[in-house]
């Protein structure tokens, strides 16, 4: 297999995560926030997956991202359709998972050049 490196040093890039914060280029964040590959972290108003509202998906449809992945906590959740609409409606995928799986796949994707918004909720 013959492997390639992909710099990624400009873009922002989860460095490290546990189940109090996450890591993106070293810096640590406690709270819960979006972040997009050549944007810097964004604080995201959701405390808990209960506290999701319709409102918190329209921020994120602003900026029209190709792909959402919605860290939903310590367990994967499954967010109501009615919430995502407004990034339904725009063709926005939404993908659900755990935050350290929505960490992992965020890097993936955004190595691959793609137009995603990691979505992470830190209770």
């Amino acid at each position: 297999m013959k492997l390639h490196n992909t710099p990624t040093q400009h873009y922002q890039t989860v460095t490290a995560y546990d189940e109090s914060g996450v890591e993106i280029n070293a810096v640590r964040f406690g709270y819960s926030l979006t972040v997009m590959p050549e944007t810097p972290p964004v604080p995201w108003p959701p405390t808990t997956f209960e506290t999701l509202s319709v409102a918190d998906f329209e921020r994120i449809a602003e900026r029209e991202p190709d792909v959402v992945i919605l860290g939903t906590g310590k367990r994967q959740r499954f967010v109501h359709p009615r919430l995502v609409q407004p990034l339904t409606a725009r063709r926005i995928g939404v993908e659900c998972m755990d935050n350290p799986a929505a960490c992992r796949t965020y890097n993936i994707l955004m190595g691959e050049g793609r137009k995603v918004v990691l979505a992470l909720i830190m209770e």
